[in-house]
């Protein structure tokens, strides 16, 4: 398997997709940029939720450790808990590549069901940010995601990839300021993370 193959698409809208990890417990990071593909058009996304549950709607795991010395016990002597669970993450779509281009809006279609995710390599995260313009995507994302610590984790994990680390959470704070223009208290709550 690529190091960098996350899972594939469960679940998939315009806005958003969910994925299934191939492994229980090998979330990507939140905030990470990931991609899949519906060729031509490569899909972006930020982590913006990530989750361990049963496989089974409804049937809640039961505590198994009671006479147990660690967690790794408890796997080794119920070997059918890696069946039983699984691991999947949501990711809000931030923009697309087609015929070489960035974009940073929505693709004209929604990923599909079994496409591969994968974490993007620090040369790809370079690229999409070379413009802030998917902020608004991000600022934007609705009640169900907690869109400061998105905004600030996102910027955070694309941080890593540059190389001046320092100019580039700066210029993001410059416009972050231009876009919440009025909204003080939720420029300062995403501005205090990014250290």
């Amino acid at each position: 398997m690529l190091k960098d193959k996350l899972g594939e698409v469960i679940e998939s809208s315009t806005t958003g997709f969910t994925a299934e990890c191939y492994e229980l417990y090998s979330l990507p990071p939140f905030g990470s940029l990931v991609k899949t593909a519906d060729p031509p058009v490569e899909i972006y996304g930020v982590v913006c939720q990530a989750g361990t549950s049963s496989i089974e709607p409804g049937r809640r795991p039961i505590a198994r450790g009671k006479d147990e010395e660690s967690e790794a016990e408890i796997y080794s002597a119920n070997p059918q808990l890696w069946k039983l669970l699984r691991s999947e993450f949501r990711v809000l779509v931030i923009g697309h590549k087609q015929d070489g281009t960035v974009y940073h809006y929505l693709p004209p279609k929604p990923a599909r069901i079994h496409a591969f995710v994968n974490l993007c390599s620090p040369e790809e995260v370079k690229q999409f940010s070379r413009s802030f313009d998917f902020l608004d995507l991000l600022m934007n994302a609705g009640p169900q995601v907690p869109v400061e610590e998105l905004v600030s984790a996102t910027l955070r994990q694309m941080s890593t990839a540059q190389e001046d680390q320092r100019s580039f959470l700066v210029a993001a704070g410059k416009e972050l300021t231009a876009l919440l223009g009025g909204e003080f208290t939720r420029l300062k709550a995403i501005l205090t993370r990014l250290k």
